[in-house]
């Protein structure tokens, strides 16, 4: 396992897993919102997301987990591994309030500096709206991954705790 491609809704729990795998794997770990974002909330334009998500694609060794799902398939392309945590609606969005009032005001370490962790209704209605829709396109992208791709798929904090025994 060289390439690890996470994905999963907001609040499933990419960023998390991805930092625990990378602490056991030694593989570096880049996050979605560093790309996404600039210090202050200010959102890259597309092509330099599409930019940066291509420079890392094409390193030898990452997991990478997140969204700018216009590079997915350059992703997969090139990942090995590809893991989906799929957690429900309920889960997703008590996780984010929880996240929110444990890092309020503070940049989580997922994020550029000067993005204070907050409580953000357009990012809940933004889960709301998606909650189909983005399921609908990872199960897409899950069940059509090339039969060459180890794929994962978690659906609970205990399936995510063996998955990580594996590589104790």
């Amino acid at each position: 396992m060289k390439r690890v491609m996470i994905v999963g809704q907001p609040g499933a729990g990419k960023s998390t897993l991805a930092r625990a795998l990378g602490e056991r794997t030694g593989l570096p770990v880049v996050h979605i919102d560093l790309i996404h974002w600039k210090p202050g909330w200010v959102e890259r334009v597309r092509d330099e997301k599409t930019r940066l998500c291509n420079e890392v694609h094409a390193r030898e060794e990452w997991i990478f987990e997140g969204g700018h799902s216009t590079t997915w398939p350059q992703r997969l392309e090139r990942c090995d591994t590809l893991i989906w945590l799929d957690f429900p609606l309920l889960v997703r969005t008590w996780r984010v309030f929880k996240r929110s009032a444990k890092d309020y005001g503070r940049s989580r370490i997922d994020l550029p500096e000067n993005c204070p962790e907050q409580f953000d209704p357009e990012f809940y209605r933004f889960i709301w709206r998606t909650r189909k829709r983005a399921r609908q396109n990872i199960l897409n992208l899950f069940e059509h991954a090339p039969s060459t791709k180890r794929k994962v798929k978690l659906s609970s904090t205990s399936e995510i705790a063996e998955f990580l025994d594996e590589f104790r």
